[in-house]
């Protein structure tokens, strides 16, 4: 076999269909592909997908709550909470299963929502936000088209945002839920990894994801049903793709 030759060895060039991880991993794939997902499952991304399903208008902000609430109100919209908060939406999942059509909400995260910002700095032609339930529908639609394509876990850290990115795996498993859909030859080793997770656990994702660390910690603190929601594998076909700051169903449904 001929090992291609490269001007770097960690852009994955030489592969339609890349993966990796974090804000690194964004910085080293994101300018050399046509289309950047990013999956954050438990939860941002997997929010922006309910509220679109319900009709609502996602406007994510790359923050936490700090500068939310202003840029809220210069787009009249409400805020989602942290999912510790009691207010009426937050970045619990279950939160936005109710919410009425047409509510325009701003979803403020400094990992999902940062990373799609990111690439969109970065140059990316599109930038979409994918999750467990939204992952095969996503993988189809680009699948069959003529774009490059990097897939970014978001993964989190050990700390704050400038501590180590922790390795969260039900994230490899919805960027895999993504990837799987690509022919295998499309896929850079590190993409055919994530794939292979995927299939690995797809038919016990519910169970696999309410036992893996992250979903522990959510069934601890009382919030199972936002693991059941994360979890609802190929029940959405929303492809949200972030247009002017807000998402756009590529579907033309949400």
């Amino acid at each position: 076999m001929t090992v291609p030759q490269l001007t770097k060895t960690n852009d994955q060039a030489g592969h339609r269909v890349r993966f990796e991880w974090g804000r690194e991993g964004m910085a080293e794939l994101a300018p050399h592909v046509d289309v950047v997902i990013v999956v954050d499952v438990l939860s941002f991304t997997t929010c922006v997908d309910i509220a679109l399903g319900r009709g609502g208008v996602v406007l994510p902000y790359p923050s936490s709550r700090d500068g939310a609430t202003a840029f809220a109100e210069s787009v009249d919209a409400a805020v989602a909470s942290s999912r510790r908060d009691a207010g009426t939406f937050s970045l619990s999942p279950a939160s936005l299963d109710a919410m009425p059509k047409g509510t325009r909400l701003v979803l403020p995260s400094p990992n999902g929502a940062a990373l799609l910002f990111g690439a969109v700095a970065a140059g990316a032609d599109a930038v979409v936000a994918a999750c467990i339930r939204n992952g095969a529908a996503i993988g189809s639609w680009f699948a069959d088209q003529d774009v490059s394509v990097a897939v970014i876990a978001a993964g989190e850290r050990w700390g704050d945002a400038d501590t180590p990115i922790r390795v969260a795996i039900e994230d490899l498993w919805g960027a895999g839920c993504v990837l799987s859909l690509f022919e295998p030859a499309d896929l850079s080793p590190e993409a055919r990894v994530a794939a292979n997770a995927w299939r690995a656990v797809e038919a016990d994702i519910v169970d696999e994801l309410q036992h893996c660390s992250s979903g522990r910690e959510l069934v601890f603190n009382g919030f199972e049903t936002d693991v059941q929601f994360a979890s609802a594998a190929h029940v959405s076909d929303s492809v949200p793709v972030l247009v002017d700051q807000r998402f756009v169903d590529l579907t033309g449904v949400g």
